[in-house]
């Protein structure tokens, strides 16, 4: 029996929907290696199998597209840097704007980072930036 059999009328028309508004998304997504699988615990998590696919769609739309290796590697490296926490007053999430207070750093060609970010350190996070735009886009856990 699929999902949506199981579901109410009103919950099979809004799965549909998210699929059909979302998975164009997904496929041009930069992050949808990463962000999909942690989208969809998440939504699983608050929507059960509806909440799923959608949480996978929105996690691929915004996640960056890191490998489990470059994942380690990059979070090996940075972890081991000692550079001073910049406090702000938002929480900081994937897609947040850093301010221009907030120092980027580099992330050296050693690390195997297969595109150019950099990383800061904000309210005791490392976080994965994307430099043209300061934009957040992983957080190192």
């Amino acid at each position: 029996m699929s999902i949506f059999k199981q579901q109410r009328p009103t919950m099979r028309l809004a799965a549909i929907g998210a699929l059909a508004i979302g998975l164009p998304l997904a496929g041009c997504a930069s992050g949808a290696g990463t962000g999909a699988a942690g989208g969809a615990v998440a939504g699983a998590a608050v929507g059960g199998p509806v909440g799923a696919v959608v949480g996978g769609v929105t996690g691929a739309a915004v996640g960056a597209a890191l490998t489990p290796d470059e994942t380690t590697r990059v979070r090996t490296y940075v972890v081991a840097q000692r550079h001073p926490s910049v406090r702000v007053r938002d929480e900081v999430v994937v897609g947040y704007p850093l301010p221009r207070n907030v120092r980027l750093y580099p992330v050296p060609a050693s690390v195997g980072l297969s595109t150019e970010y950099r990383y800061a350190v904000v309210n005791n996070r490392r976080v994965l930036v994307e430099p043209d735009t300061r934009e957040v886009v992983y957080i190192i856990q």
